[in-house]
């Protein structure tokens, strides 16, 4: 049988597919070739290119490609409903398919994606994470709960705020400045920090941010709640520097709250981090995580409950759709534990803690 010119591409892409694949599960060569060797200066390129651009190219990308995906489904149930096509065309079309598969997955991969298979900031500061018990929970909790209750205090007292999304953005910079004085892996430069313009939307698909690895920017859904925001900046621009895993994410923005002097970035993670490991607590041992919650100060009630209903008055049928997709891409991107993946910065922090005896 002769093959097309289609058919040889799509053997070409199968063949580049797999093995980038095999390259992936060599740890030792993403973290060192790629993670620290190739994505480094490409990912600098990226936001050299498009970070002075004072709107988000990635939103108007995935804009065009959702209008692209309605007008093919819609010419297909067109075709479909004429019953055009012969089995050669069904053929042609499915190869099409894959190529343009194909291509999404290396570029996907080449871009950022390979981040995921790295051995990670659990290995750059040589911490042994391991299974936690309720004991290392109440400890963590308790630190935590101490944490919050005085960093809030401390806002409300100066009254602070920022005055818009710059003066945020720029607190996330300023941190990741001051957080690579100590780990000099945490180094960002070239700032490509944008605000969403689909936050609106992003309301009510359930997510604060997201990084586009196809533009190398951060976006940051500026319409929630105030006191997530200064965490979910340092969170995005964590994947921008390489550490996919959301867990390392949050690790990472953790790593830079804590090297910073400002008290909202520094609530914003406690808020978050609290949250996190009174969930997992509350798993283990109701009791205890209830008794640490109601010792929360009233003003930090306040914020969960302004959260809570944030996300209630956003609820809608297609979330859980979203959120089910989602789960299943982190799960096939090394991250088994899914959507709970967020909540595994638990483990992390416990290790750090447990080194440095300090959080």
């Amino acid at each position: 049988m002769k093959l097309t010119r289609k058919s040889i591409i799509a053997i070409a892409l199968a063949i580049f597919c797999i093995l980038l694949h095999l390259l992936c599960n060599n740890k030792f060569w993403v973290e060192h070739y790629y993670s620290n060797g190739f994505f480094v200066w490409f990912s600098k390129i990226l936001r050299i290119s498009l970070g002075s651009i004072p709107f988000s190219i990635g939103d108007i990308l995935y804009g065009l490609a959702f209008l692209w995906l309605v007008w093919m489904f819609f010419k297909w149930v067109k075709n479909s409903i004429k019953k055009k096509g012969s089995g050669k065309t069904i053929k042609s079309r499915f190869v099409s398919f894959f190529i343009f598969c194909a291509i999404v997955y290396l570029v996907f991969n080449i871009f950022w994606g390979v981040n995921y298979n790295r051995k990670g900031i659990a290995f750059q500061m040589q911490l042994d994470i391991k299974k936690y018990d309720s004991t290392d929970l109440i400890k963590l909790n308790g630190i935590l709960l101490d944490k919050i209750n005085s960093t809030k205090q401390v806002v409300e007292q100066n009254k602070i705020s920022y005055s818009d999304n710059d003066q945020l953005f720029s607190i996330a910079i300023d941190a990741y400045k001051k957080a690579a004085v100590l780990h000099p892996f945490l180094k960002y430069e070239n700032p490509s920090i944008k605000s969403s313009q689909w936050g609106w939307l992003g309301n009510y698909l359930g997510f604060t941010g997201y990084y586009n690895p196809f533009t190398g920017e951060a976006q940051v859904n500026t319409t929630v709640p105030k006191t997530l925001l200064p965490f979910v900046c340092c969170h995005e621009i964590a994947h921008q520097i390489g550490y996919a895993k959301e867990r390392e994410a949050n690790f990472v923005g953790f790593l830079v709250a804590n090297a910073s002097n400002d008290t909202l970035l520094k609530y914003s993670a406690y808020l978050d981090l609290f949250l996190y490991a009174n969930r997992n607590l509350y798993l283990y041992d109701s009791t205890s995580a209830k008794l640490y919650r109601d010792q929360l100060s009233p003003l930090v009630k306040k914020d969960i409950i302004e959260l809570v209903k944030f996300n209630k008055s956003h609820q809608n049928i297609i979330e859980p759709v979203i959120t089910k997709l989602y789960n299943f891409f982190l799960i096939n991107n090394q991250q088994p534990q899914g959507m709970m993946s967020y909540d595994e910065v638990t483990g992390f922090i416990i290790a750090y803690y447990k080194k440095y005896g300090s959080i």
